[in-house]
């Protein structure tokens, strides 16, 4: 029971309903302060995500040899194929059943929160993007000029990067969700804004858990492994995503999931997880989609057309490639196709931006989970093709 309660499930679980309670409860001169920690605790984590992404996406290319470009190659081939088929899934989703519902098109006000009392800012050495670009391209170079110093660096620079997230990012994400529940909770969202868009936020998270069931139905099959080794490993990611509204402040959680699997290769893992924390985002691109179409039902009477909703799913695909893992990433990428191809005003791009907020978590949840997945097709594509698996130093 002990081991239980100190798993890192449990911990998210209890600062998730800690937060909770005491969001409805704490005065503002005390909000004050869990603001100011949860900005602080967030500039830590977002500082360390491009040193994460640098140490694992990096190293995982060189040992990947000659076979480097081809694992690339299919690894965005597969994220972009499950993002463009999801966007899909929701669009007809909507066409079946947004006529039949009877949405709000209110939104209550919400409490404002306190400003944080003191900024601590600690940008990144560089943005999310320009560190998986950088790691791509240093990894295939290095491969490329089998530069045996450059290897042995990285894979030092990784065992530095693994402890960071260990004795750093892993302690303190309890603490960092706990105080973001409690500014939802404190702000109204949760007991406010929540039950306005419920009946749609429910269909949504109904759509990413088909869509995951997809995923690792479809993995399961082509590898011939239990999804189900994956799949029961992947709870404190989930709800790491779910506090955080961000994969890529998921990455350090998702990467000691997967490594808890049998059936995922490690260097894999290290490639993949990564790798698809950026690049993978289904559970936000299908639920935008439903969102844009509910939104233009309200606002302007009609859902767009299906050649329209289809040009937007294929290039809203293209721009979550680049949507940066943060919250509502995805919509701030793809604004421009919010505005140019769906024709939406301020006021559609505003309500947008304030109704994703509502289900962001969730949406980054399914994002986060179906990199599993995705990893065991990238698993079973390197078995079946008879690629070596390359070792590294145990972690996590």
């Amino acid at each position: 029971m002990k081991k239980v309660l100190r798993s890192l499930p449990a911990k998210l679980l209890l600062a998730m309903v800690v937060g909770i309670l005491l969001g409805f409860v704490l005065p503002e001169s005390v909000m004050e302060v869990i603001v100011t920690a949860k900005y602080i605790m967030g500039q830590v984590i977002t500082f360390c995500v491009p040193l994460i992404i640098i140490g694992f996406v990096a190293p995982s290319i060189t040992r990947l040899g000659a076979h480097a470009s081809r694992m690339l190659g299919v690894a965005l081939v597969i994220a972009y194929t499950s993002s463009v088929l999801a966007a899909l899934l929701s669009a007809g989703a909507g066409y079946a059943l947004i006529p039949h519902l009877n949405i709000a098109d209110q939104v209550e006000g919400l409490n404002t929160l306190p400003e944080v009392v003191f900024e601590l800012n600690i940008p990144q050495i560089m943005p999310v993007m320009s560190a998986l670009v950088l790691s791509v391209l240093v990894g295939l170079a290095s491969v490329w000029t089998n530069s045996k110093t450059m290897i042995q660096l990285l894979q030092e620079f990784q065992n530095i990067v693994l402890e960071i997230v260990q004795r750093v990012i892993i302690p303190i994400l309890p603490f960092f969700i706990g105080c973001t529940f409690c500014c939802l909770s404190w702000e109204g969202s949760i007991t406010r804004q929540l039950p306005v868009f419920l009946s749609v936020i429910v269909i949504v998270m109904i759509g990413h858990f088909l869509w995951m069931t997809v995923l690792y139905a479809v993995a399961g099959a082509y590898s011939g492994h239990n999804p189900w080794e994956i799949v029961r490993h992947y709870g404190p990611a989930y709800l790491t995503a779910v506090g955080t509204m961000s994969s890529a402040a998921t990455l350090a959680v998702a990467l000691q999931c997967a490594r808890k699997s049998k059936v995922l290769r490690k260097d894999m893992v290290s490639f993949g997880i990564p790798l698809f924390a950026n690049i993978h985002l289904c559970g936000s691109v299908l639920t935008e989609v439903f969102f844009v179409m509910t939104i233009s039902k309200i606002l302007y009477g009609s859902i767009p057309s299906a050649g329209t909703m289809v040009l937007f799913c294929v290039l809203l695909a293209v721009f979550a490639i680049g949507a940066p893992g943060v919250p509502g990433g995805t919509v701030m990428a793809s604004l421009g196709l919010i505005t140019g191809v769906l024709g939406f005003t301020d006021t559609g791009t505003a309500l947008m931006l304030a109704i994703f907020a509502l289900q962001d978590s969730f949406g980054t949840a399914c994002n986060v989970t179906g990199d599993g997945a995705l990893t065991l097709i990238l698993t079973g594509y390197a078995e079946k093709h008879h690629m070596a698996e390359q070792t590294e130093t145990e972690v996590l």
